[in-house]
């Protein structure tokens, strides 16, 4: 990987990207979908990520949380550069510090709701009963606690894309990243669920990233950054006029 170094990073700055570029491969055509993006999340905010479909959002997201390599650049979440870390130490870093909450929920087909929702605890080492119960807790405060003993299967889209939310904040993580959170769910639910991503995920060693198309929720972010074919055109406290 092409890399260079990373300057001018805010200490405080949860998530600090430099030089971002990503490049797809199609057939014998190289695609640049990402454009040499510079950016900063900061702890303690709601950093929304808007754009077009196709405008490089999701690509973005998923390089600053370590899920997608960039084709050059340097990215360091909470001071630790994320692709120089082996692969285990990768896994292990975002376990540990990265809650994600999925547009497909992949949840597990087999396991009901609320285990479900304790997946990252069990695999940091919690016994189950005590994972399920603290799962059981965001359950309720999502208002599904009732169905906490269903199969995937047997839940609305909304109630499963409820029960992902829980799985990506049961562990307490320093930062979350949510592809359209509040896509399947209701006005009501929406700003149910964006309170409790703000009480959860909200916090002064903490960030929460979201990318939206949801206009219903503009109002609730503390930063909108906006990307136009793979580059950043707007960052800011309000949404630009033209959007």
């Amino acid at each position: 990987m092409d890399t260079r170094s990373i300057g001018g990073c805010d200490p405080q700055s949860a998530i600090c990207a430099r030089g971002i570029t990503r490049d797809f491969e199609a057939g014998q055509t190289t695609i640049r979908v990402l454009h040499g993006i510079d950016t900063d999340i900061r702890s303690g905010e709601m950093t929304y990520v808007v754009g077009e479909s196709g405008s490089g959002k999701t690509t973005l997201i998923s390089i600053m949380c370590g899920i997608l390599w960039p084709t050059s650049g340097e990215v360091k979440v909470f001071g630790t550069d994320i692709y120089k870390l082996s692969d285990t130490e990768l896994v292990n870093f975002r376990l540990n510090n990265i809650g994600f909450i999925f547009q497909q929920y992949n949840l597990i087909p087999s396991i009901d709701a609320v285990t479900n929702a304790a997946v990252p605890l069990i695999a940091q080492g919690m016994r189950i009963a005590e994972a399920r119960k603290r799962a059981q807790v965001l359950l309720d405060k999502l208002n599904i606690g009732d169905e906490a003993l269903k199969l995937p299967r047997q839940l609305s889209g909304g109630q499963q894309q409820r029960v992902a939310i829980a799985r990506a904040l049961v562990h307490e993580p320093r930062l979350v990243v949510c592809d359209e959170p509040t896509a399947a769910l209701d006005a009501r639910s929406g700003r149910r669920v964006m309170d409790l991503l703000r009480e959860v995920a909200v916090a002064p060693d903490r960030a929460c990233i979201i990318v939206t198309h949801d206009n219903r929720i503009f109002d609730l972010a503390d930063r909108i950054i906006v990307l136009e074919d793979g580059r950043v055109t707007h960052d800011g406290t309000e949404m630009p006029d033209e959007h």
